[in-house]
């Protein structure tokens, strides 16, 4: 009945949120007006993975940190409540909610555990590409089912030797009749060894340039020749499986290709302008959590005679958190909004990508600070946050990358205009 009840909300909200609309004198199709109000159903929303994350996440975190157990009841309550694959189009079962939707629900669910937001976000990252550019039939195969059964799905790009230099990957796939053979090893794959299927990047052509050396595929995840290597034990976010996964002449049949042949690097970065802005959301509810934790703390805590919230030193730095929180938050919904109305948002989404993933770092890092020699204790909640926010700064993007990107856009912005 839950899930029932939210699906009838978030549906609600989607169609809510695409028709309202203004004119535009261009005579093109209506664009939604921008505002900072969220609709009655994006509040609902918003509610429902809050009191989830509260609920349900916090209280089992610990225990997913120091052990790294996989959070599996966590993630089969999340799909049943809706909280799970929630940008699958309607036609393929799922709610078909847009980029800005989904990130008021990934900043909840990281508030609670970003390592478990972040094997929950991991389908997403694997679905993009194929919302994108799969067949009906694909995407009837491969997206109906995550919304038939609590499925995960993991996204094979990063090598050991090819990280941000995607261009250097060197997983390829050989066609033999129907079928394409594929040798290499991919590394640092959310959810590794949880996936029932994979997009796969793997150069197709060894001569061409970046952009047409590359062919998306989809593979079932038990398919002969493919082996998950061993659970890493990180720094943090450490609910999430992460794996090398090892691909030794796995055979993948043509009508599993996605898009065209040498089109797999387009795909699978035109996946990142609508999973970046959902990273950064997480990366804000980190933020937001270290925030409130480091405010209680300092209510309570006593120094010279007072609480230390009334010591300038500490409030500044609450003030600077909540600063950078909010207009992190900024960017990410206009960076989600941008792409829900299928408008270029690579720029923004970089931007907020690099501005939200070092908020959390720098939060978290001042919330230590606050609760002193306690914020070094596994016992108090922040040093696990500390730990947590290294991680938004690397995957999905380093913060050099997303600098590049900006820097190239401005450039390219400036020869314009000359």
């Amino acid at each position: 009945m839950l899930r029932l009840q939210l699906l009838s909300t978030l549906r609600r909200s989607t169609r809510a949120f695409a028709t309202s609309s203004v004119a535009n004198s261009s005579g093109a199709a209506p664009t939604p007006a921008l505002g900072f109000q969220l609709s009655e159903d994006q509040l609902n929303i918003q509610d429902a993975a809050r009191q989830f994350a509260r609920d349900v996440i916090i209280p089992a975190a610990p225990h997913h940190d120091k052990t790294g157990e996989y959070p599996v009841d966590i993630i089969k309550q999340a799909w049943e409540l809706g909280l799970v694959n929630t940008h699958i189009p309607t036609a393929y079962g799922g709610l078909g909610l847009g980029v800005f939707d989904s990130a008021l629900v990934s900043e909840q669910l990281a508030y609670g555990c970003s390592g478990i937001q972040t094997a929950i976000e991991a389908n997403g990252l694997a679905e993009a590409p194929v919302v994108l550019a799969a067949s009906d039939a694909q995407k009837k195969k491969y997206l109906g089912r995550m919304t038939e059964e609590p499925l995960m799905a993991g996204y094979c790009v990063t090598e050991p030797g090819a990280g941000s230099d995607v261009a250097g990957a060197k997983t390829h796939a050989v066609k033999k009749g129907d079928k394409w053979v594929v040798n290499g090893q991919k590394m640092w794959i959310t959810n590794g060894g949880k996936a029932n299927w994979y997009f796969l990047l793997a150069k197709t052509d060894t001569t061409a340039s970046a952009g047409k050396a590359f062919t998306g595929f989809i593979v079932d995840a038990d398919s002969p020749g493919i082996s998950a290597g061993r659970k890493e034990w990180n720094m943090g976010q450490r609910a999430s499986d992460t794996r090398g996964i090892t691909f030794e002449d796995v055979e993948i049949p043509d009508e599993n290709r996605l898009g065209e042949v040498g089109q797999g690097f387009k795909i699978a970065m035109g996946a990142f302008d609508i999973t970046r802005p959902l990273v950064a959301s997480a990366a804000v509810g980190l933020a937001q959590r270290a925030m409130d934790e480091a405010t209680a703390y300092s209510l309570q805590r006593k120094t010279m005679g007072k609480p230390i919230v009334e010591h300038q030193a500490v409030a500044f730095m609450l003030a600077d958190m909540a600063i950078q929180i909010e207009s992190s938050r900024m960017m990410v919904w206009r960076a989600g909004w941008l792409r829900d109305q299928n408008k270029r948002n690579t720029y923004y989404a970089s931007i907020a990508k690099a501005l939200a993933s070092e908020t959390a770092n720098k939060c978290a890092s001042d919330a230590v600070q606050i609760f002193g020699g306690n914020g070094y204790n596994s016992e108090y909640p922040v040093e696990k946050l500390m730990r947590d926010a290294k991680i938004f700064t690397i995957y999905e993007g380093t913060s050099q990358i997303q600098r590049l990107i900006i820097s190239r856009t401005i450039a390219d912005m400036a020869k314009q205009n000359l």
